[in-house]
């Protein structure tokens, strides 16, 4: 129900012309798209927005491609789909280098995305449109799946039986295309869906920060130091901020018209936030962006304040106040992440490599 409140603003949008709201063919298999030295996974696991992000971090995918699986209608649209009537679960498809990823890996991460034990949906969405499961592509994919869940049964992380169905793959429907990539087209209404559905509290509270080894943003652990080393760590601004929910300053803050190619990370956890190809002149006198680098270590929180209706930005490992985003940005995003410089290090293109953040230099390739 929660996903269909949500949709229902989407494809108002949709049908205003700022999404195209049709449908591409079947996604080919990997071989024939990207040829025979790459494989395609198949997941299902509640909602493809959120099932997307997790798998385009990882090193050796490809492609996540959002649609339909494992149902007997032909080309089914969204509405025909979350009828629950088709058969199908909203499903992404991966295509990825064995040589680089294995499947195994895959299903590592897949398996800290959902809650395995549910049989009637997922967190918030229910019926079997939001079902978990796995469509193997050959003998090998379902040797190997049957295997990892047996071995989650075993971890004894879960109270309840794992019920992620293992059934052999038949067809994909890439969904519409205003579902593609939406926690980058829409990313205050994804964060908000996320949470609002209970999915990344849940995900939290099973995993942690154990999202799954393969996955470029798990790679470093990001950490928010003990009280008295913060006090010593901090300049008395960036502790107010960070600490005290302060604002700066405008146009007297460091990075407001910062122009250098780079990134900026978290003063405190030095988890990465956002990047100077995202960032632009917004009048404001704050540095400002249309989007993060990362939304998950993005959270979005009410503030009331004021009396104003805010929407504040808090690191999520760091906890650390950032600044508050606004629906009044430019394209692509329409959103505005007004940001203290205070709560950021800058690093920059140069630095990436030797201060461990050189995944980020495809940024400015």
């Amino acid at each position: 129900m929660i996903k269909i409140l949500f949709l229902l603003t989407v494809m108002t949008l949709a049908a205003a012309g700022c999404f195209s709201d049709g449908k591409s063919p079947d996604e080919p298999n990997a071989d024939e798209k990207y040829g025979a030295d790459y494989k395609t996974a198949t997941f299902a696991g509640g909602c493809f927005w959120c099932m997307q992000p997790p798998f385009e971090k990882i090193d050796g995918v490809l492609s996540v491609i959002s649609g339909y699986s494992g149902g007997i209608e032909k080309n089914p649209t969204y509405e025909e789909v979350a009828s629950g009537q088709t058969g199908h679960a909203e499903s992404v498809q991966i295509t990825y280098d064995p040589a680089k990823v294995s499947y195994s890996d895959l299903l590592e991460v897949y398996w800290r995305q959902i809650n395995p034990t549910d049989a009637g949906g997922q967190f918030a969405d229910r019926g079997p449109q939001y079902r978990t499961a796995i469509f193997y592509h050959d003998d090998e994919q379902k040797k190997i799946a049957e295997e990892s869940r047996a071995e989650l049964e075993k971890s004894g992380r879960f109270d309840k039986p794992t019920v992620t169905e293992i059934t052999r793959f038949t067809s994909f429907y890439p969904a519409e295309d205003y579902h593609q990539a939406f926690y980058k087209k829409n990313s205050l209404r994804y964060n908000a869906y996320k949470y609002g559905s209970g999915r990344a509290g849940y995900l939290n509270d099973k995993w942690g920060n154990d999202m799954g080894t393969k996955s470029n943003d798990q790679e470093k652990t990001y950490t928010k130091p003990p009280g008295i080393e913060l006090q010593d760590k901090l300049t008395p601004l960036q502790y107010h901020v960070t600490q005290e929910n302060g604002t700066e300053r405008a146009f007297g803050n460091e990075f407001w018209d910062n122009k250098k190619p780079g990134i900026y990370v978290d003063i405190v956890s030095g988890e990465p936030l956002f990047s100077s190809t995202d960032k632009y002149e917004s009048g404001s006198g704050w540095p400002s962006f249309t989007r993060p680098i990362e939304d998950e270590f993005i959270v979005d929180k009410p503030d009331r304040s004021y009396s104003m209706e805010r929407t504040e930005v808090r690191s999520k490992h760091g906890d650390s106040h950032l600044g508050h985003v606004f629906k009044d940005g430019p394209a692509p995003t329409g959103l505005r992440y007004c940001i203290n410089s205070a709560s950021l290090r800058f690093i920059p293109k140069e630095d990436l490599e030797k201060e461990g953040y050189g995944e980020y230099l495809k940024l400015f390739e």
